[in-house]
Formats: structure tokens, C-alpha cells, sequence
């Protein structure tokens, strides 16, 4: 049976761990189902106001996660309004404070540069006190290092480190990987997804494939 739509531990006794999809709130924010995030610093109920930085809803982004990815404690989003705009002659973000300077109020997101979503797919492990710039894009399967800075989008089922992140190496072949974004096993019902594990905990894309189609 699947887990109920609210539970927010996934483990008994283990309140450093939860399951974003029950803890977030903010509109702007979506998790997908059994993503974790584990914080033994902080509460991890407070993952939106501790993780997710310079968010305002004013400029419309968003942070879209999917399903069955881990994050580590500490791991940082931040967002657009960090960006201070490098249009200007000058990086102070005059159009912020509209009332000091007497610039009109609407001209506010002229303060900084807009670089959009940050999108992370299925199956994700983003490690210890990453950070992830806005308008980054994380493919299915992929690794982010520890402490790495992520300013460019990531290619599925590729591990990343470094400041600013680099690509250290692919986790499988180009063939195995075409599998693995073909079949998406991430999106099975529960009881199927139970069925794919032994495959999935081996490594065997092969006998993923055989199981998925005998489904």
C-alpha cells in the first residue's frame, strides 16, 4: 500500500527526515512523491524558510522537484533576487528601495536580473550544503556534490562538483541512461515500483527492462 498523502516521516522515531511533498506550503514550490530531505542542524519542517532563498513571489519563479529524490542537510536554492541586475552601471539595487530614492514602485524587479525556475528531475541526490542557482535545470539521476556551487543545468544521470560545479563523470553508459529516461520507473504506481526494486537495488538494466514490461 502507498504511504498516505500527508505522512511526513518516513521513519519511525527519525524527526531529522521528512518528506517535502507534506512539508511544503508556498504555491510556487512543488515537490513529487517520496523526495526526502534530512536536516540535523535545523528543523527539516522548516525547509522553506531555511532552504529556499530570496524567493518573492513578485517574480513569479519556481522551484519544481521530483520524485524520489534525497537532499542532503543544508542544501540551498537561491533564487532570482539575489541576482543583483548587471545591466546597471552600478550593482546597488536602487529600484528596492522605490522609497529612499523616489523610483517608481513597479520598476522593484528592475533590481535584479531574472534567470527563472530552477527545475530538479526524478531521482535526484543533491549532497551536503549544495547550492543551486536560479534557472538551473538538474536532470533525472543525477549527483550534486557536496558544497558544490551549481550555476549551469546538469545532464541526466551526471555526477557534478566543484565551485562553480563541474562535470566529474556519467553514472552509466549513454544507452543505459536512454533506458532509464524511457522508462521512468519513477512514476509506476507503489506496488510496481516494489516489484522493480531488486532490478533497481542491483544496478541490472537489463532485467529492469524484462520485470517493467512484465508489469
Amino acid at each position: 500500500m502507498s504511504i498516505p498523502a500527508k505522512k511526513v516521516y518516513p521513519r519511525t522515531g527519525d524527526r531529522q527526515t521528512v518528506y517535502l511533498e507534506a512539508v511544503v506550503r508556498e504555491p510556487g514550490i512543488s515537490v513529487g512523491a517520496y523526495t526526502i530531505y534530512n536536516d540535523f542542524v535545523n528543523d527539516p519542517l522548516d525547509f522553506e524558510k531555511n532552504n529556499v532563498l530570496y524567493r518573492y513571489p513578485i517574480n513569479n519563479d519556481r522551484l519544481l522537484i521530483g520524485k524520489f529524490c534525497s537532499i542532503a542537510c543544508g542544501a540551498k536554492f537561491i533564487f532570482t533576487s539575489a541576482n543583483h541586475t548587471m545591466g546597471s552601471l552600478s550593482t546597488y539595487p536602487f529600484p528596492l528601495f522605490f522609497e529612499e530614492w523616489e523610483t517608481p514602485i513597479s520598476e522593484v524587479t528592475a533590481a535584479w536580473d531574472n534567470k527563472g525556475d530552477i527545475v530538479v528531475g526524478s531521482d535526484v541526490w543533491i549532497g551536503y550544503e549544495a547550492v543551486i542557482l536560479s534557472g538551473v535545470h538538474i536532470g533525472d539521476g543525477a549527483i550534486i556534490g557536496t558544497r558544490a556551487v551549481v550555476t549551469k543545468d546538469v545532464e541526466p544521470y551526471t555526477i557534478v562538483g566543484g565551485v562553480p560545479a563541474k562535470p566529474i563523470r556519467r553514472r552509466f553508459d549513454q544507452k543505459t541512461i536512454h533506458e532509464l529516461e524511457a522508462l521512468r520507473w519513477w512514476d509506476l504506481p507503489f506496488e510496481q515500483i516494489r516489484q522493480l526494486l531488486p532490478a533497481i537495488r542491483r544496478g541490472d538494466v537489463k532485467a529492469l527492462v524484462k520485470a517493467y514490461w512484465r508489469l
